[in-house]
């Protein structure tokens, strides 16, 4: 596990300032998110675009599966995914391992729509990275990579954070 060192030249509040950065950094995706989201079909909302991601991710799961990854109850998840089921953006079929459990994946539909919207946010990001310096590009691809792994640490772990929630569980 690393340690909060940072630059040799940092002052105390390096944390705080790390910190901060992320918060606004997140305002940025989150607006690109929407934005992204809102151009290619505004009747899809954003816990759904998380379904969607998720399952995609993870190329099957089952509602339980579903729910246990947002945090939500099982009806609440239910519903959403009859909804993109509905919308054709998931198909639906019992599970090849046990017939009485039902696997969501995305159709075809649902993979182009995500794989749109996600070419809308690299275009975005690219557009932005392209006004950085080379230098700067990759010392930010260093530590965003190294941010994804602690991440991706923390959430594995099962790490909680200050309310006792675990940590990014619907990432992983």
């Amino acid at each position: 596990m690393q340690t909060n060192a940072g630059p040799p030249d940092q002052d105390d509040d390096w944390p705080g300032r790390c910190v901060e950065a992320l918060v606004e950094t997140s305002k940025l995706v989150t607006a690109v998110v929407a934005r992204s989201l809102a151009q290619r079909d505004p009747g899809v909302t954003v816990p759904q675009l998380r379904v969607l991601v998720m399952i995609g991710s993870r190329g099957s799961a089952n509602v339980s599966a579903v729910a246990e990854a947002l945090g939500v109850n099982p009806s609440n998840a239910s519903r959403t995914c009859e909804r993109l089921v509905t919308a054709g953006l998931l198909d639906r079929r019992p599970a090849p391992q046990d017939r009485r459990q039902v696997s969501l994946t995305l159709s075809p539909e649902g993979r182009r729509f995500i794989e749109g919207i996600l070419g809308r946010r690299r275009a975005v990001f690219a557009a932005v990275a392209a006004e950085m310096s080379t230098a700067d590009q990759e010392r930010l691809a260093q530590g965003l990579t190294a941010f994804l792994e602690a991440a991706r640490s923390t959430g594995a772990d099962g790490a909680r954070g200050a309310e006792g929630e675990h940590v990014l569980p619907w990432t992983l």
